[in-house]
């Protein structure tokens, strides 16, 4: 029986961070057990706000061997890097002449880059969406892990997709958001503004390539307050989330006293986070570590986006011949 196709892929800008671990990872290390995996570097997405690609060899390693140091197998999913499969591409020029300028022009995340950078309107900006939905359909995938701020575009995605089959028959199954619902975790930044960023408010970020001294000093810069006067009291989101922190790394006898302390009205948060700043090293230096050992290793990195690239192009191979037989492009 096949396996359903999970696909997703992650920016090589800023640095993998606790949310990304929590939040994603940690379920992509449950699905490569589960279904047919394929977890991508989308190094083209991040061309469109013209990085400095000086830098975007060691971003995409780095990216790699941060999802290989969480738990993700390589020789069980497809990790590959994007541009290293061509059909993506020959696959986003067919579905954007699909994709209509009306529509594009209207997603949030393209009217937000807009604001956020005038001056580069690029044309790459406004199809992120059908990059996007390239990269999914060439695996034929039915499953994306996507937060709430990808919705929209794995919407287009389905309506691509849609447009395609009745225009050409039907070729490709339509996507879903998929997730372990239950098992999702909204990581806050530490001094309670928003989620942790890959490479905003770094401060208040714990990224899994921090060093021991900078985690605890960072978890004992994070937002209290004077603690609650009357018992019972509920916290506030910033208080939840430093709870949150210590029941993701710390043992049950740890967090169980803390919540007593808050209960009682006795709760010390200094003594709080110096326990989740120990038990928060302990779980990031084994992730820290075994990412640096890797990026070392370069005969050992390309070997692995070697394998990946070639096990990608197979399948997305397959996929390019149904849909150039579809459209009627095969002329021998």
């Amino acid at each position: 029986m096949n396996k359903q196709v999970v696909l997703s892929g992650i920016r090589p800008t800023g640095f993998l961070h606790l949310g990304n671990y929590f939040g994603a990872l940690r379920n992509y290390i449950k699905m490569q057990e589960e279904f047919d995996c394929y977890f991508f570097v989308a190094n083209w997405h991040s061309l469109t706000t013209h990085p400095d690609t000086k830098e975007l060899k060691q971003s995409v390693y780095r990216v790699i061997a941060e999802n290989i140091a969480c738990g993700l197998d390589y020789k069980k999913a497809t990790l590959f890097v994007q541009s290293d499969v061509p059909a993506i591409a020959e696959l986003y020029l067919y579905l954007n002449m699909m994709a209509y300028k009306g529509e594009l022009e209207k997603t949030t995340t393209f009217k937000d880059k807009v604001r956020q950078q005038p001056e580069n309107v690029n044309a790459g900006l406004l199809t992120y969406p059908v990059l996007q939905t390239a990269d999914i359909l060439i695996h034929r995938a039915t499953l994306v892990p996507v937060g709430k701020d990808q919705e929209q575009h794995l919407e287009m995605a389905r309506n691509f997709a849609e447009r395609f089959n009745y225009r050409y028959g039907e070729t490709f199954p339509l996507p879903k958001a998929f997730n372990y619902g239950n098992e999702l975790i909204k990581i806050l930044s530490l001094d309670g503004n928003g989620k942790m960023s890959k490479s905003e408010n770094q401060l208040a970020t714990l990224y899994l390539a921090d060093e021991d001294d900078a985690i605890r000093k960072k978890i004992m810069r994070a937002k209290t307050d004077s603690g609650p006067t009357e018992p019972n009291t509920q916290k506030p989101d910033y208080i939840t989330n430093l709870f949150t922190l210590l029941q993701l790394v710390s043992t049950t006898d740890t967090v169980e006293k803390f919540e007593t302390d808050y209960n009682n009205c006795v709760i010390r948060y200094g003594d709080m986070k110096k326990q989740l700043a120990e038990d928060m090293v302990a779980f990031i230096t084994p992730i820290r570590e075994k990412a640096a050992e890797l990026q070392a290793n370069e005969t050992l990195m390309k070997e692995i986006i070697q394998l990946g690239a070639e096990k990608a192009n197979k399948n997305a191979q397959k996929t390019l011949q149904i849909v150039r037989d579809a459209i009627g492009l095969n002329y021998f």
